[in-house]
């Protein structure tokens, strides 16, 4: 029997709300299965705990999460209580740099039974591998001087071992898919950090001969996901372009509501954490319409990252065959509660 430990952080908003949710279809997994079972245990940090306590985790929060095996986190912020940038660095992003996730992997797929807003989806399914510790959301910068002299200046940081470690995962992720890794650029614009990520990617595609490569510039790229986005694999992009595109990539889904996410750690040291794309939607909260889509799909990711790839693909099927079925939350056009899709889901699990 495999028992896997599971920090649960829920966070702020819809993450409340959805993360029992998503739990809820843990469970259900682990009846079916008989083979391995979840111990959760929940930490109530989040905005209201920085106003309790004047910090968004306690001082050896990292210390407490090291001793699972995945972080289960539902959403960060609440800009009403916090400002996002003291919110977020105080959470999220303290967990992806103290725990070294270095890699962001963030699928985005034509969803059977939801409608693109695009014309011709054309069956789209590519994932987004981002750098997820430096680039352009390094500390490194600052602010001087005062009055119309006043300046700001923001450093991005590009090593070159941690953009290798994202090129190397995309590389390995497209062996496992359609052989094709598009990197994201900006070198004719950005003429330091690009053109030395430009060349790291050509050193690593040297020792991967059997898969296909491209360098696209952001811009073309996002409109290359807008109008022709069944084209592209894996794609890797540093930290701000992979923010930027995998939006796109849940945009052309349908909604931001059913986008999952995975903050990798490839050494092995810590856990790795995973998180819906969408937020703490504080519009929406506490009226049950909260689509648990996107948590749910990050357990799937989490059960693939332990290695339960069945059991992951189960998952994901029964996703799709409840929104088949048109069982959906308002954000896709349907009439469905949260309840009432995570009910579909399980059903669909035990048949």
């Amino acid at each position: 029997m495999k028992n896997f430990h599971i920090s649960v952080i829920p966070g702020d908003g819809i993450g409340l709300e959805v993360t029992p949710e998503a739990t809820r279809v843990l469970d259900a997994l682990a009846d079916i299965h008989g083979g391995i079972t979840f111990t959760y245990k929940e930490y109530p940090w989040s905005c209201q705990y920085y106003l309790e306590h004047g910090v968004m985790m306690p001082e050896d929060g990292l210390a407490q999460l090291s001793e699972s095996d995945a972080v289960f986190l539902g959403a960060v912020g609440d800009p009403a209580l916090v400002p996002d940038h003291i919110s977020l660095w105080g959470l999220l992003v303290k967990i992806r740099r103290g725990f070294e996730q270095a890699i962001n992997v963030r699928p985005a797929k034509l969803m059977q039974g939801v409608p693109s807003p695009l014309v011709n989806p054309n069956d789209f399914d590519f994932v987004v591998v981002r750098e997820n510790s430096e680039g352009e959301y390094s500390e490194v910068g600052g602010r001087m001087h005062s009055g119309a002299d006043e300046m700001a200046i923001q450093n991005a940081v590009f090593t070159r071992r941690g953009t290798e470690n994202a090129m190397k995962y995309a590389f390995e992720l497209a062996k496992t898919r359609g052989n094709n890794v598009t990197s994201a650029t900006k070198s004719n614009g950005i003429v330091h950090s690009m053109p030395f990520w430009d060349e790291v990617f050509k050193d690593v595609a040297n020792n991967y001969e059997n898969i296909e490569t491209s360098s696209v510039h952001i811009d073309a790229l996002c409109a290359y996901l807008v109008s022709k986005p069944e084209t592209f694999d894996v794609i890797v992009a540093s930290n701000l372009f992979g923010d930027i595109i995998t939006d796109i990539g849940a945009a052309i889904m349908g909604s931001v509501g059913i986008a999952p996410a995975a903050n990798i750690n490839i050494n092995g040291k810590y856990p790795s954490m995973f998180e819906p794309v969408h937020g703490s939607a504080p519009d929406i909260v506490g009226k049950g319409i909260a689509n648990p889509i996107g948590q749910i799909w990050t357990a799937k990711m989490m059960l693939d990252h332990f290695g339960e790839r069945g059991l992951g693909k189960l998952l994901l099927d029964s996703i799709e065959a409840v929104l088949r079925e048109g069982i959906m939350t308002p954000d896709l056009g349907g009439t469905a509660s949260m309840i009432e899709v995570t009910d579909a889901i399980i059903q669909h699990l035990q048949r």
